[in-house]
């Protein structure tokens, strides 16, 4: 996670990934006000790049990268699938008698540009999609957001009170769901799942 316009997790190699990354998702859009159908496509999308990416053959350590950036100014939503697996997806037409193999065509329809790129750290690749949102509103000085969504410098409501964010780092629960840890500048540190709703402010508070 490196800001409230870009956010970043892993996914393990398991059924499991597909439907955790649209939990993300949603707390992440919820967060950023975006409008339900735009919502909607996004979800179609990333389960796609997600699906596509658990097919890939690596080994079963490897995890896949998962990136959700915003760009305001030109009402862009941007998603990001990163594999270690070689090759290029191309979108093609499926044969009569196939089941599958529809799900690139489906990205190539909903998204206003799509593609791949050589991986930016290691090995691999990240398959990308951009899909139009010219509904992104600005931060207001108090909201509710994904605990994922949280960055240094904001205020966090923690028990009534609101404690400044001095740190923020991802975790992993022992059944493999995504946590978020908050070091505050003061009392102890709070441990939630990724998508638990957190209320934050701007700014530094005294806690």
């Amino acid at each position: 996670m490196t800001s409230s316009n870009d956010i970043t997790f892993r996914l393990s190699r398991s059924r499991g990934s597909v439907p955790r990354a649209r939990a993300l998702l949603h707390a992440a859009l919820g967060g950023w006000g975006i409008a339900q159908e735009v919502l909607e496509d996004a979800e179609l999308v990333l389960s796609e790049l997600v699906t596509d990416a658990l097919r890939v053959p690596v080994p079963s350590d490897r995890q896949i990268g998962v990136r959700i950036a915003r760009s305001t100014a030109d009402g862009l939503l941007r998603l990001e699938v990163s594999d270690a697996g070689g090759g290029r997806p191309e979108a093609r037409e499926p044969g009569e008698d196939e089941t599958g193999g529809r799900g690139l065509l489906l990205v190539a329809a909903l998204a206003h540009r799509w593609g791949c790129e050589e991986r930016a750290a290691g090995i691999g690749k990240t398959v990308f999609a951009e899909l139009k949102a010219p509904d992104f509103v600005a931060d207001p000085a108090m909201r509710e957001v994904a605990a994922v969504m949280v960055r240094t410098g904001q205020a966090v409501r923690v028990r009534g009170e609101w404690r400044t964010v001095l740190g923020v780092r991802g975790d992993q629960y022992a059944a493999g769901g995504p946590a978020v840890i908050l070091e505050f500048a003061a009392g102890p540190s709070l441990r939630v799942h990724a998508a638990e709703s957190l209320t934050v402010r701007m700014g530094e508070c005294s806690g």
